[in-house]
């Protein structure tokens, strides 16, 4: 039988799973940009993309549906975030479209993913974790 339980932990979660890769993507992807962009594109598309993992995992750990369907808000919004700024690095030479072309799939995935989840928790369904993790990680 099939567990339909609560996830223990927001690691359990794909959508969890697929931020950080996003996150680990923009790091590494940044990295390339100018350096004279420290302080500018490459902390703000970091902040951004770390909010995405960070947003599912405090609003899985709060004790009620409305606070974890308002920090899948933030993270969606978040999403909107790092789409821009990938965008605009291409716009501004930093990064190629094929560069970033990787992470503006895994955002269109994700914002889907945060979508069915965020109906399935509005009607009050319970969150199961039938699909299979990414990789065995620890964190």
């Amino acid at each position: 039988m099939e567990n339909r339980d609560k996830p223990k932990s927001y690691k359990d979660l794909l959508i969890w799973q697929k931020g950080m890769a996003l996150a680990k993507f923009v790091y590494k992807l940044s990295a390339r940009f100018p350096v004279d962009e420290r302080y500018g594109l490459i902390s703000q598309v970091r902040r951004a993309a770390v909010s995405v993992p960070s947003n599912i995992a405090e609003g899985q750990a709060r004790h009620t549906t409305k606070e974890f369907l308002q920090f899948l808000s933030h993270a969606q919004g978040s999403l909107a975030e790092v789409e821009t700024q990938l965008m605009l690095s291409v716009d501004l030479g930093f990064a190629g479209q094929e560069g970033v072309a990787e992470g503006l799939q895994e955002i269109d995935e994700l914002q889907k993913m945060i979508i069915a989840l965020k109906r399935k928790l509005e009607v009050g369904s319970s969150l199961a974790t039938r699909h299979s993790p990414l990789a065995p990680r620890r964190y």
